[in-house]
Formats: structure tokens, C-alpha cells, sequence
């Protein structure tokens, strides 16, 4: 089945480089997904097509009105669809892995854009998750949209061409990813490792899960005690804090 997914900005013209260029742009040719830019404003009913307001009570900046959010909204309804809906808030669920797996799921998904000084709490009654990327405020919701679609959509099946580069990307065990590389095996004094050029798969494995633990370890300690370690995983993490090297530990010539 298609997955679809809405967005509903001021400023739709954000997402056209995102939905013209890349694997996104190929899972549309593919008709693997449909992404629609809504544009806020197409809802408004006034001749200035306005879709903010003061907020009530006093205070800075402008809030988004209600009436063209759930006008929009309703209109998708109207059509049959049954988008899971998310809005973007500083303050909302933070965006990792794990949601970008649970988004996956979902068949169709849309993703209202906050701007100003965010939108009429009201608008909160047809959203299922506040979603956010992190502490800090952007301009609006629309970079927050992009990085969720690009997150949600290559966990698609069919849009990455190999399936196996999504089971070793960071965070898809819980960990960290394990460095790579390419051609030439020496470039200005730098070698690729000798257990990569080894032609020993299970060697190569070994280390790649050893480098996987031992950068979790120095740059996301906090994310070892999520991650659902294997007994050889405790004891190559174990290795490692206590200094010891892969090509010793395993005796790699």
C-alpha cells in the first residue's frame, strides 16, 4: 500500500528541493509514496488570506488562527483519508529512531508546521503527537517536517535499494554505527584495517560489533544501558574499558 503524507505550511514551496532530489524523489517515481504540500493560506477565507491572529490575553508575536488548520484538516477527512497527525513543538516527543519506526507503520501521516508563536491550542484536539528534534526553537515547523519524512520514508520498504544498510545504520540496534571505507587502502599514510582486507567475514564482523560498542562508548555512553547486548557484546565492552585492542583481543595478525 502507498504511503501518503500531508503537510500543511505557509510556505509549502519549503519542500520542493526535498521531494524533487534523492531517494525521496525516487520512492515518488516509484510510486511508493505521495508526499502533498497544503498550503495553509488556501484555507483562509478572507481576501488577505490570513491565518494569524494576536493572542488573547496579551503578548508577543502572532499565533496561527484554528479555523484554517481544522478546515484543512477536514477537507483530507472529506476525501476518505485518516492521516495519523503530528505538529511540530519545541516541547514535543523528541524524534529518534525508534518514532521514526513507529511512523513507518502508519499508512498516511500529516504533519502540521507551526510558525510564529506556535498555533490555537484547539488545533491540539485533531493532533495525535507534538513531535519535536530537539531543546531548542526554529523559525517553524517546516525543517522539523523534512527531517521526519526523510527519516519515516527510507524505513519504507522499496525506497532503499539495499535493506541490509538500514539494519547497520546508527541506532538501529541501539548503538552507535562502525566506521567504514573505500578505496585505496592507503591514502597520504592512512590504512584502511587489515581485518577489513582480511577476507575473514566472521573476523570482520567481530570487529565491526567491537568498533560499534567502542564508539557508543566514548561518544553515547547513555545509550549501552537501552541496548539489548548480546553476552559477547558484554564481554568485548568489558575488553574495552579496560584498554584492550580488537587485533590483541582476537590475535588478528
Amino acid at each position: 500500500m502507498m504511503k501518503k503524507f500531508f503537510t500543511l505550511s505557509i510556505f509549502p514551496q519549503f519542500f520542493d528541493c526535498f521531494t524533487s532530489t534523492g531517494i525521496v524523489s525516487q520512492a515518488i517515481k516509484k510510486n511508493i509514496v505521495e508526499i502533498h504540500n497544503i498550503n495553509l493560506r488556501d484555507f483562509a477565507t478572507d481576501k488577505h488570506r490570513t491565518v494569524d491572529d494576536v493572542v488573547y490575553g496579551g503578548g508577543p508575536g502572532m499565533l496561527l488562527k484554528p479555523e484554517p488548520i481544522f478546515r484543512a484538516y477536514e477537507s483530507l477527512i472529506e476525501k476518505g483519508h485518516k492521516p495519523y497527525v503530528l505538529i511540530t513543538e519545541p516541547w514535543g516527543r523528541k524524534f529518534d529512531q525508534k518514532f521514526a519506526y513507529e511512523l513507518s507503520q502508519k499508512d498516511e501521516i500529516l504533519i502540521i508546521c507551526g510558525r510564529y508563536e506556535g498555533v490555537d491550542e484547539r488545533v491540539k484536539t485533531i493532533v495525535n503527537e507534538e513531535v519535536s528534534l530537539g531543546d531548542f526553537v526554529l523559525s517553524g515547523g517546516e525543517p522539523v517536517a523534512v527531517v521526519i519524512m526523510d527519516a519515516v520514508i527510507r524505513l519504507i520498504p522499496g525506497v532503499v535499494g539495499d535493506s541490509d544498510s538500514l539494519r547497520v545504520d546508527s541506532f538501529s540496534d541501539g548503538l552507535l554505527g562502525y566506521p567504514n571505507y573505500t578505496r585505496p587502502a592507503e591514502y597520504k599514510g592512512m590504512e584502511v584495517p587489515k581485518v577489513l582486507r582480511s577476507g575473514n567475514h566472521e573476523l570482520i564482523k567481530k570487529w565491526r560489533r567491537w568498533k560499534q560498542l567502542e564508539k557508543t562508548l566514548h561518544k553515547r555512553p547513555d545509550l549501552l544501558g537501552k541496548a539489548n547486548l548480546s553476552d559477547e557484546d558484554l564481554l568485548m565492552l568489558e575488553a574495552i574499558k579496560k584498554g584492550k585492542n580488537f587485533e590483541d583481543m582476537f590475535k588478528v595478525p
